[in-house]
């Protein structure tokens, strides 16, 4: 047979089989951030300081929508602490003052998932000091019996910018996680591209009732086994929070701009920081 003509069908054959492969799939919610202004309602706000001792104030106004891209801006700004308390133990309460501010994105309230493909294209701020973040989290049980995801972390590491793709489930512990984490330092990527902060990359998790697979630009970062996520007895919970029967229970979306603590000190020179993601797209 002629070579073209073999090549053509060989063509031919991958393009059918990858397009069966894809039909798997069918698109079940997204957000493609194509309506300038506040980001739709289906995306609610966490507020105030909320976790691991971070230096942002969360608002919903450092969230907009710009240019085809949800845009979460982190500030350097100076507001009184609405919720200070002079001599508390409380770190959300003994600081007077907010120094920097950002936003945090939930689907906690509209949309919850099990299962499924999501990807998500963004362009992440690499100053010292930030720390985004696309993650999600279970809707029942305290953290971590809830089950976390780290699709994409951004932060240091043993001393080094890393990026980060983790799963964490309960302990035998109260708020001690159990970590399937990995750590790839950032320089794997700008060895192969000097530009690469300044370029979109795309984030994609294929999760099923096995595994949880994670990717960046369709390199594999990390495979997660799921016959080894269950809950350790805390509060008497052995389930898995990746791979369960329970009524009701999934995973909504969260995408973040944290600054400080693991993101390190900040470089007030580079503020504003701009965390854009140009969309976000759910399959099961």
């Amino acid at each position: 047979m002629n070579r073209i003509l073999v090549s053509i069908l060989l063509t031919m054959g991958f393009v059918l089989c990858v397009s069966a492969q894809e039909k798997e799939y069918q698109l079940v919610w997204s957000d493609e951030f194509d309506v300038e202004g506040k980001p739709s309602t289906e995306w609610s706000y966490e507020s105030g300081f909320v976790r691991n001792e971070e230096l942002q104030w969360y608002q919903s106004e450092n969230a907009y929508v710009k240019d085809g891209c949800l845009v979460i801006e982190g500030k350097k700004e100076c507001f009184n602490n609405p919720h200070y308390e002079e001599g508390s133990s409380d770190w959300r309460k003994n600081r007077e003052f907010i120094h920097y501010t950002s936003s945090s994105l939930t689907t906690k309230f509209s949309q919850q998932f099990l299962y499924g493909r999501f990807e998500i294209r963004a362009k992440i701020p690499v100053a010292s000091g930030a720390w985004p973040a696309i993650w999600l989290q279970g809707n029942k049980w305290e953290w971590p019996n809830n089950g976390e995801i780290d699709i994409m972390e951004y932060y240091i590491k043993d001393g080094q910018p890393s990026i980060l793709a983790n799963a964490c489930w309960g302990s035998p512990e109260q708020w001690k996680g159990v970590w399937d984490s990995a750590v790839i330092p950032f320089g794997h990527f700008t060895e192969k591209d000097p530009y690469w902060a300044d370029k979109f990359h795309i984030w994609r998790m294929d999760w099923d009732k096995a595994f949880i697979r994670i990717y960046l630009d369709n390199e594999l970062l990390n495979e997660i086994d799921l016959s080894k996520t269950q809950n350790q007895g805390y509060d008497g919970n052995t389930e898995n929070p990746f791979a369960n029967n329970v009524a009701g229970f999934k995973h909504y979306l969260l995408l973040n701009l944290a600054i400080g603590s693991n993101g390190g000190e900040p470089d007030d020179s580079q503020f504003p920081l701009r965390y854009y993601i140009d969309y976000v797209r759910v399959y099961q």
